[in-house]
């Protein structure tokens, strides 16, 4: 992100802000701990990272993390999609999730349609399937654009 600034170079340099130099996670509430664990563990396969009985992180690739923590009164009130991994082969992945039990969302509206699988295909071949956590947070698997 940039903040445009008036002024020499230096103090331009000086206005990018500095969190774009580190990696970031996602973290949201959960409902019901031990359901969306069945969920996060179970049927997405995650690893635990850091575990205790109100917060569990999992660590994802290249040091990415998911942390969920209970919080029944805020769990499920976001309608956009919270996170996304960013899979080589969509198909491959959907049909592996599909079989633990993952159901993807189906859509047809416009700039949004999904094929029988769940997959939606973009400018470019890239393509996105949805999916909802027991809470009813929007995850995504994402393939990037083919070149």
């Amino acid at each position: 992100m940039r903040v445009f600034v008036a002024g020499t170079e230096t103090q331009r340099k000086k206005a990018i802000m500095v969190l774009s130099n580190y990696k970031v996670g996602a973290g949201f509430a959960v409902s019901d701990m031990a359901r969306a664990r069945e969920f996060y563990e179970g049927k997405l396969g995650l690893s635990v990272s850091i575990d205790s009985p109100d917060n569990v992180q999992y660590r994802c690739a290249e040091d990415s993390v998911l942390h969920i923590y209970l919080s029944p009164e805020h769990a499920g009130k976001s309608t956009e999609t919270l996170a996304s991994w960013g899979v080589d082969d969509i198909e491959r992945v959907v049909e592996e999730l599909t079989k633990r039990g993952v159901t993807f969302e189906h859509y047809d509206e416009p700039g949004l349609k999904t094929d029988e699988k769940g997959i939606a295909t973009f400018e470019g071949d890239a393509k996105v399937a949805y999916f909802k956590d027991p809470d009813g947070h929007t995850l995504s698997i994402a393939q990037a654009p083919r070149s």
